[in-house]
């Protein structure tokens, strides 16, 4: 029988690729309630066998698995959930939010193709068994969880709360990025701001994220990442994720008052030899 390592024994919660010793993918959290215990996220279809076994090697019925919940629908996170399903004989839950792209297997929004970047994953559909909301709560055991909608990086992005310890998904990692803002993927970055101003008030003592370390909760760290993205929101870098483009707003203004354009010589515009004094 392997031990099993908890990062917070308190809670007994595992992270299997530290558990592993190694990266399955996103990290898959478990939640021991004693009697029965849930997986937050799965990862790839190509690992679920060996999670499994890992498991039963820590002395885990496959059974007992009371749900696998999805984070968000994205395909590194759930592209295994059916094979899981089918294979711990157990029910599927994430946000209302996530599951048209869960239920469809849709390879845009669950980040499955992204043609220019060459990749191309199968994202096999999966029946959502239970549709979360903001505000519910999970019981495992003797534990539970809350349920917090935080979209932004995806429309169905949740965090979940236990106690001091919040599962934080892709909404932060510990070295202050967050989950990638598409447009296409369904990003919002008015909605991400909100859900991180919710994360930075919130009253708990460790952010277990899906990808990266656990960190603590740093009120000043989420406010720098907040103030980065509240200027996301009127950069063009970020296309129809930015709400305005201020640049081409007064651009537009100072042509519709006939304004010609300010140009100011710069050291590389003065003619050769001109002096400095």
């Amino acid at each position: 029988m392997t031990r099993r390592k908890y990062l917070f024994p308190d809670y007994r919660v595992l992270e299997l690729n530290y558990q592993a010793r190694r990266r399955l993918g996103a990290n898959v959290y478990v939640v021991d309630g004693g009697s029965e215990y849930i997986l937050i996220d799965i990862g790839y279809a190509d690992t679920v066998e060996e999670i499994a076994d890992l498991l039963l090697r820590m002395d885990y019925s496959l059974s007992a698995c009371k749900m696998i919940i999805a984070s968000h629908a994205d395909a590194d996170h759930a592209q295994g959930l059916a094979r899981a399903s089918a294979l711990f004989k157990t029910r599927v839950a994430a946000h209302s939010e996530s599951v048209p792209a869960l239920e469809t297997g849709d390879p845009i929004l669950t980040f499955a193709q992204i043609k220019a970047q060459g990749i191309a994953l199968e994202m096999p559909p999966c029946r959502v068994d239970i549709r979360l909301q903001d505000g519910d709560e999970i019981e495992v055991g003797e534990l539970r969880l809350k349920v917090w909608h935080t979209p932004g990086h995806t429309p169905g992005q949740i965090a979940l709360q236990l106690d001091r310890l919040l599962f934080s998904g892709d909404n932060l990692f510990a070295d202050g990025c967050v989950g990638v803002i598409d447009a296409h993927h369904g990003s919002n970055i008015p909605d991400f701001i909100r859900s991180l101003e919710r994360i930075r008030d919130a009253d708990v003592e460790y952010l277990l994220p899906s990808h990266g370390p656990v960190f603590p909760h740093d009120r000043a760290m989420i406010q720098r990442t907040i103030d980065r993205l509240r200027r996301y929101q009127y950069m063009a870098d970020f296309g129809t994720c930015a709400v305005s483009w201020p640049l081409l707003d007064q651009w537009e203004q100072d042509i519709l008052a006939g304004k010609p354009p300010i140009l100011q010589k710069t050291s590389a515009t003065k003619p050769q030899g001109q002096s400095r004094h």
